[in-house]
C-alpha cells in the first residue's frame, strides 16, 4: 500500500533500527507520544541451555527476546551463577522459551532459581589465631587478633587495620586481609558467603625470620572462622533473616 489513514492497521517487515514502543513518523512532522508504561516482571525462572550449542547462542537469543518484549527481563545472578529470566507469569516464560526454540533454535529448560543464601553475625566477637610450624630450617609464624562487628544489612564487608606500634609489620596487613576475604567466602554455619561484617585487625606478633605473607594469610583466615563461630552466626537471604519455624 502507498499510505495508511487514521484507523488503518498495517505491518512493515524487517525494520532494523526500531524497537517495541517506537513511533514511526516523517522527519518534517514528528509525532511525540508518551512512552508506554510496561508492568514490572513478577515471576522468575532460571534458564539452563540444553546443549553446548544452545549455550553459545543463548545470550543473543535472550537479548533479542527482551528487545521485542519489554516485559521480559534478563539478569545474571552472580551468587548462584545462573541466568534469570523474569516475566509476567509462568505461561509468559514458557511462551518465551518456546519462541527461543522456534525463532532462534535455542533449546532451554526453565527451573526454579537457586536461593542465594548468605551468612552474617549478630553480636560482636573477638578471635585470635597463631599459625606456627617448625620442621627444620625456616619455620612458619603468623599471629593475629581480630575484632568482628555486625553491620546493617546490605553493607557488605569492611576490613580495617588498627595495628599500632609495629606489632604486625605493615607489609603483612594485605595478607591478613586476603585471608579474611577468602575465609568469608564460606561461612561456618552452612558454607554460604559471609556479608555485613566489619573486621578489624588490632594486634598480633611476628617472627623476623619465620613470618611471611602466607603465614599471615592463614592466620587471618583461621581467626575469622573462630570469630564467626563466636558471633552467633545466622543465615539470611538478601537481608532477610532465616530462623527456625516450629509451627
Amino acid at each position: 500500500v502507498s499510505q495508511l489513514r487514521a484507523g488503518d492497521i498495517g505491518a512493515v517487515a524487517k525494520l532494523s533500527v526500531t524497537s517495541t514502543g517506537d513511533t514511526l513518523c516523517t522527519r518534517d512532522k514528528p509525532m511525540p507520544i508518551a512512552s508506554i508504561l510496561f508492568p514490572e516482571p513478577a515471576f522468575n525462572e532460571a534458564v539452563h541451555p540444553k546443549t553446548k550449542a544452545d549455550l553459545d547462542k543463548l545470550g543473543v537469543a535472550l537479548s533479542r527476546l527482551s528487545e521485542e518484549d519489554p516485559t521480559l527481563q534478563v539478569r545474571r545472578e552472580a551468587d548462584t551463577n545462573e541466568t534469570i529470566l523474569s516475566g509476567l507469569g509462568e505461561t509468559h516464560l514458557e511462551v518465551a522459551a518456546e519462541k527461543m526454540l522456534r525463532k532462534f533454535g535455542v533449546g532451554v529448560d526453565l527451573e526454579t532459581p537457586r536461593v542465594p543464601y548468605k551468612e552474617t553475625i549478630t553480636i560482636p566477637a573477638k578471635a585470635e589465631y597463631k599459625h606456627k610450624k617448625q620442621t627444620g630450617g625456616h619455620g612458619q609464624y603468623g599471629h593475629v587478633f581480630l575484632e568482628l562487628e555486625p553491620l546493617p544489612r546490605g553493607s557488605g564487608r569492611e576490613f580495617v587495620d588498627k595495628v599500632v606500634g609495629g606489632r604486625i609489620p605493615k607489609n603483612y596487613i594485605p595478607a591478613v586481609e586476603k585471608g579474611v576475604n577468602e575465609a568469608a567466602q564460606e561461612g561456618v554455619l552452612a558454607g554460604y558467603p559471609v556479608v555485613d561484617i566489619k573486621t578489624r585487625v588490632y594486634d598480633g606478633t611476628y617472627h623476623p625470620v619465620d613470618s611471611s605473607d602466607i603465614c599471615f594469610k592463614i592466620a587471618g583466615a583461621q581467626a575469622l572462622k573462630k570469630g564467626l563461630s563466636q558471633g552467633q552466626p545466622i543465615g539470611n537471604w538478601r537481608g532477610r533473616h532465616l530462623e527456625p519455624n516450629f509451627d
